[in-house]
């Protein structure tokens, strides 16, 4: 089993900027594509970024050029580095993993507040 742990959520101001940070409990080589989504109060789940075992990248149009993906495979971690916050990117933030066999594993989630 598969264990996904999210951190570095918090309250932040508006232009202000995250990183947050998604620990594996085994070696993402394994992992074809990593990603984050986000859930705000009443929305449904939402895409943010991926990432590939080959480094390949995709953005939601509403981050582009505000967020930035990125894994580090030695330490078995992914990242997404969050600047200029708006209040709208507000939510909560899971982690998502998925193998070689198409399997899924979420994080339990970090929380994200942009607000004055």
């Amino acid at each position: 089993q598969v264990q996904l742990v999210e951190s570095g959520g918090g309250l932040v101001q508006p232009g202000g900027s995250l990183r947050l940070s998604c620990a594996a409990s085994r070696s993402i080589f394994s992992f074809s594509t990593m990603g984050w989504y986000r859930q705000a109060p009443g929305k449904q789940r939402e895409l943010v970024a991926t990432i590939t075992s080959g480094g390949n990248t995709n953005n939601a149009d509403s981050v582009k050029g505000r967020f930035t993906i990125s894994r580090d495979n030695a330490k078995n971690t992914l990242y997404l580095q969050m600047n200029s916050l708006k209040p709208e990117d507000t939510a909560v933030y899971y982690c998502n993993a998925k193998d070689v066999l198409f399997r899924g594993y979420w994080g339990q989630g970090t929380q994200v507040t942009v607000s004055s």
